[in-house]
């Protein structure tokens, strides 16, 4: 059944720290990073946050309820995304694409130069899954300051040195085939 994708409200904000945290049990599967399913998810007030800007985008069920979202915030010319979480049991079915897509045509409509996130060079769920998408890694000096922070901090946060990449999706390559809402 495809999602329906929309803006999230304020008052989901409680409930997307579950839905992420269904989604990293995901990691369970690979030894080195099953720790992450019992990491703690972005917390309450961060996702309100960004619900406040309009870049936080659900998929809903046929009761309008939120099974999977997609939290960015612009940086200048930039979208970058900082999560992109689907239910476990949901998972594999295309919401998470959906969600992606909804971030990339918003960054189309914007004018925005690129759409940018980190992630798991290996894990087939992360890397591959964006490059199937468009998404190119961005690696040596290509690779900006932004970024390259971000980088940093989630070393700092306990992933193995290289297991992490930077990439971005540039809107100039795709014409759009759908809204946002």
């Amino acid at each position: 059944m495809p999602a329906i994708i929309r803006l999230a409200l304020a008052k989901e904000a409680q409930i997307l720290p579950s839905i992420e945290q269904s989604a990293a049990q995901a990691f369970r599967t690979i030894d080195e990073l099953s720790w992450l399913a019992g990491a703690p998810p972005m917390n309450v007030e961060r996702h309100s946050q960004i619900i406040e800007q309009s870049t936080c985008w659900v998929a809903v069920d046929a009761e309008d309820r939120p099974q999977g979202f997609l939290s960015a915030q612009r940086h200048g010319d930039d979208l970058h995304i900082y999560e992109l979480s689907v239910r476990l049991a949901l998972q594999g079915q295309g919401w998470g694409r959906q969600l992606v897509n909804t971030a990339k045509e918003y960054a189309r409509s914007k004018r925005l130069h690129r759409v940018t996130l980190t992630t798991f060079a290996s894990v087939p769920w992360n890397a591959p899954f964006y490059a199937r998408m468009g998404f190119q890694v961005i690696a040596g000096t290509s690779l900006d300051q932004r970024l390259a922070a971000i980088l940093t901090k989630e070393y700092m946060y306990g992933f193995a040195p290289g297991s992490r990449c930077a990439m971005f999706w540039p809107p100039a390559s795709l014409r759009s085939s759908q809204k946002y809402v």
